[in-house]
């Protein structure tokens, strides 16, 4: 019962971080990580059945016709470095949280929010400026073409 709320209520403010403001709000990237929220984690996991952080980020950019490769720090060195302030929805953010670089990656979906699967909650969306997640950033990467990007705005 728990996780069928966790998973309603993750679905709300997914709803409602994708709202107004966002590109993406009525998008095939929005649909793809909606039906995603509260799925489990699971090391080494790249579908439906549970994921690992890189596996959520290389499983939903699959769906909109976008390769990554299925590690974090391999999916760190592809695509085109981009700042803070020029992210867009489908870019990946970057996170240090073991101390040693690269170890955790998700998916920009805007206004200050990424989708990622968490060891701790599954795949769930997070604020850019949650204090955890503020010190543990280390930088974003665009991967997604521009025309890649407009289909799934718009699509």
């Amino acid at each position: 019962m728990k996780k069928k709320f966790a998973a309603i209520a993750l679905g709300v403010t997914l709803m409602f971080s994708m709202g107004t403001g966002s590109a993406f709000a009525n998008s095939s990237l929005n649909s793809v990580v909606h039906k995603t929220v509260g799925v489990s984690y699971k090391t080494g996991g790249s579908t439906t059945k549970g994921f690992d952080c890189s596996g959520f980020t290389q499983y939903v950019l699959k769906k909109m016709g976008v390769s990554v490769p299925r590690q974090s720090n391999a999916q760190f060195r592809t695509g085109t470095p981009v700042s803070k302030s020029q992210l867009r929805a489908g870019d990946l953010v970057f996170f240090n949280t073991t101390g040693g670089g690269v170890s955790h990656v998700g998916i920009y979906i805007g206004n200050g929010s990424f989708a990622h699967s968490s060891s701790s909650k599954g795949v769930t969306i997070s604020k850019l400026s949650n204090s955890y997640f503020a010190k543990r950033y280390i930088g974003a990467k665009r991967v997604m073409s521009n025309a890649k990007y407009k289909a799934a705005a718009f699509n």
